[in-house]
C-alpha cells in the first residue's frame, strides 16, 4: 500500500508458564531444527538457518494452558502450528521424545497415519500432518 510503512511477519510469540520457558525453547529449536539467536530470562528468539522467520517463546505468570478440544468455559486454543512431515508416525516418535504428548482426543474422520494432534511441553496443540 502507498504511504504504509514496510512490514514483515517474523515470528509467532508462544507464551507458556515460567516453569515450562526452558522446556519450550528446547523443544522447539530442536523439533523445528530452529536456532536460538537471542535468549533473556523470559523471552527467547529462535530462527530458522536463514534468520528470517520463526518463533518467539515467552514466560507469563498467568500462563493457562488451552484445552483441546475445545470445551467452554475453559481456555480454547486461539492457533496452531500446522506441520508437515513425510512420515507422521516417526514425526510423532521423534516429537514424544522431545517432551510432547499426543492429545488424548483425534478427529476421527482422519486417518492416524497421515494426521496427529499433538500438545508441546506447555499444552499448545499442535499438528504433525503428511
Amino acid at each position: 500500500m502507498a504511504g504504509m510503512t514496510s512490514v514483515r511477519w517474523n515470528a509467532v510469540c508462544i507464551d507458556c508458564s515460567p516453569a515450562h520457558f526452558e522446556r519450550m525453547v528446547s523443544f522447539y529449536a530442536e523439533l523445528l531444527d530452529l536456532q536460538v539467536v537471542d535468549q533473556e530470562p523470559r523471552w527467547a528468539a529462535l530462527r530458522e538457518p536463514g534468520g528470517r522467520t520463526g518463533i518467539n517463546v515467552q514466560a507469563e505468570d498467568g500462563y493457562t494452558a488451552p484445552v483441546w478440544p475445545a470445551a467452554a468455559p475453559k481456555q480454547a486454543m486461539m492457533m496452531h502450528f500446522e506441520i508437515e512431515t513425510r512420515d507422521v508416525p516417526a514425526a510423532v516418535a521423534s516429537a514424544t521424545s522431545l517432551g510432547a504428548t499426543e492429545a488424548p482426543w483425534q478427529p476421527p474422520d482422519r486417518d492416524a497415519t497421515t494426521l496427529r494432534v499433538m500438545l508441546d511441553p506447555a499444552g499448545h496443540p499442535f499438528c504433525l500432518w503428511s
